[in-house]
């Protein structure tokens, strides 16, 4: 199963909307096939696992190991369930149980049904944590939520002045660049205007290979320049606007509007699980992160302490939670605090 996991991380990114799994064939201890899921309309991982066999009389006596239930149902591809059964598989070990209400158990019962043994639960923690974001638009109807954040040792997101509009980094190179795989992971990034006006910022997968997250910009009253380079053509972008707002016309823009004068996070996750979006870094600024975490919509909080110092400026972000991790990165530190 840690095998199964591992693969599974390859398809961050890539299989959305559907779950990035991790498959392995076994028999009499060795590894005789694996598989991940391919890009969206592609073949499911249990799929890409049994044609890696060479010699299928073999899956007969083999143990299929899969991180998230087998589907039953048909989609894009038909039911995983069927060439399990078709190639007679007698043993499945499953990581975690499908919550989507199309599946939610129906695999497992026709495995059973059709004389497999079916072990669920192994390494269930670790299964349920990877595809967070699939079970969190299942069951919240919402995206899975990062915020993210750098800050510097006197606890400021950016300084009080700035000569020129770019960043001013608080974090290091490797920090940096660790940000950028993140976002090759994750389906979407969203900032402020003041970020966007501030920084002009182009939210993309620069430092590490990946695709681009789908841009997502506040812009009450589409005052960003058109110029932006959150406007150019490296990746799609969303513009949310206050309802009313005249929007102009931008390709590869999509304007959506609502009420900033309240609960601006929860609309916005309405708006997002309407572009079927599974989950967001939320990069800022400051008032857009504070917003997030005053609605008690997160998952996540992703964030750097810097070894600079400001003695003035934005202060960051203020949150609580006791479920944190800190990690070093040269001389950055890193702390991942997950939703109690």
């Amino acid at each position: 199963m840690h095998r199964c996991l591992l693969l599974a991380k390859k398809g961050l990114g890539i299989t959305r909307p559907n779950p990035s799994v991790g498959a392995v064939l076994v028999l009499e201890d060795t590894v005789i096939g694996e598989g991940v899921t391919s890009a969206y309309g592609g073949n499911h991982a249990e799929v890409n696992a049994i044609n890696s066999v060479a010699d299928k009389e073999q899956l007969k006596r083999a143990t299929l190991y899969v991180t998230l239930e087998p589907c039953a149902h048909t989609g894009k591809t038909p039911p995983c369930v069927d060439l399990i059964l078709k190639h007679r598989i007698k043993r499945v070990v499953i990581g975690c149980v499908d919550t989507n209400s199309l599946v939610a158990g129906k695999g497992i019962d026709r495995l059973k049904a059709a004389g497999c043994e079916v072990l669920v639960g192994v390494l269930e923690t670790e299964c349920l944590q990877h595809h967070k974001r699939f079970f969190t638009v299942q069951n919240k109807q919402r995206p899975y939520l990062i915020l993210k954040w750098a800050e510097t040792k006197d606890g400021f997101i950016a300084p009080k002045e700035k000569k020129e509009q770019a960043p001013v980094w608080i974090s290091n190179a490797f920090s940096q660049q660790l940000v950028h795989k993140w976002r090759s992971e994750e389906h979407a990034i969203l900032v402020g205007t003041n970020t966007v006006v501030a920084d002009n910022p182009s939210l993309t997968v620069r430092h590490w290979s990946g695709n681009n997250p789908v841009r997502v910009v506040l812009d009450a009253r589409c005052r960003i320049p058109s110029d932006a380079a959150v406007f150019n053509s490296a990746a799609k972008t969303i513009v949310l606007c206050q309802l009313g707002t005249v929007v102009p016309v931008r390709e590869n823009c999509v304007f959506e509007c609502i009420d900033f004068s309240k609960n601006i996070a929860r609309q916005i996750c309405n708006v997002l699980q309407q572009h079927q979006i599974q989950s967001v870094i939320v990069e800022g600024g400051a008032q857009t992160l504070q917003a997030f975490i005053d609605e008690d919509l997160w998952d996540e909080a992703r964030v750097f302490e810097g070894a600079v110092l400001f003695g003035e400026g934005v202060k960051a972000p203020v949150f609580e939670s006791k479920n944190s991790v800190e990690t070093r990165i040269k001389h950055d530190v890193l702390k991942i605090s997950r939703h109690d």
